[in-house]
């Protein structure tokens, strides 16, 4: 799964998990999906520090589109 709205999300994820790989201790980090109204969710990644990120959630092929809300 593509989505240009994921690219700081994986990169910000794998540079996290090079620095605690490469950290001369121990490490936790931690991944959490939330949803938002409007096709979005919530990526926050948990490393001593939080990073927030608001991506688009793609559509699938198989999946209708969201229904509006009023």
């Amino acid at each position: 799964m593509d989505h240009p709205s994921l690219a700081p999300v994986k990169a910000r994820l794998l540079h996290l998990l090079d620095e605690l790989v490469g950290h001369d201790g121990y490490g936790s980090l931690r991944v959490d999906v939330r949803l938002l109204k409007r096709g979005q969710k919530e990526v926050i990644l948990d490393c001593g520090k939080q990073h927030r990120f608001v991506v688009d959630v793609p559509v699938r092929a198989d999946q209708p589109p969201p229904t509006p809300r009023p």
